[in-house]
């Protein structure tokens, strides 16, 4: 399922229905998303920040998402690329480049 399929399911579905969204459980038993997560973790950043200029929150943010997620897909397959790239949607050889850059090859 590509991420534009799931996209447009979405859209199609009510509101409430989290089937496509990646989530967990927090401690307290609250449902989070990782969206919420993310937009969490970016309100803390920028406070603390407390006004100093900052550059490259993009890639910041890429790479702390691409890495695990890249982590995790690849124990999923149990570390066949070819199937990981399918998964991700991604060429073979993007994913290997990928996962040298995050030292996980």
């Amino acid at each position: 399922m590509t991420a534009e399929t799931l996209a447009n399911d979405k859209m199609a579905q009510p509101a409430n229905d989290d089937i496509h969204q990646l989530q967990t459980v927090n401690s307290s038993g609250k449902t989070v998303t990782l969206r919420d997560s993310v937009e969490v973790a970016l309100k803390n950043y920028f406070a603390q920040l407390d006004g100093a200029p900052v550059t490259e929150v993009y890639q910041l943010v890429l790479s702390e998402v691409e890495a695990p997620l890249l982590e995790q897909v690849m124990k999923y397959t149990r570390n066949n690329q070819t199937k990981a790239s399918t998964m991700l949607g991604l060429n073979r050889g993007t994913l290997r480049k990928k996962l040298k850059q995050y030292g996980l090859l």
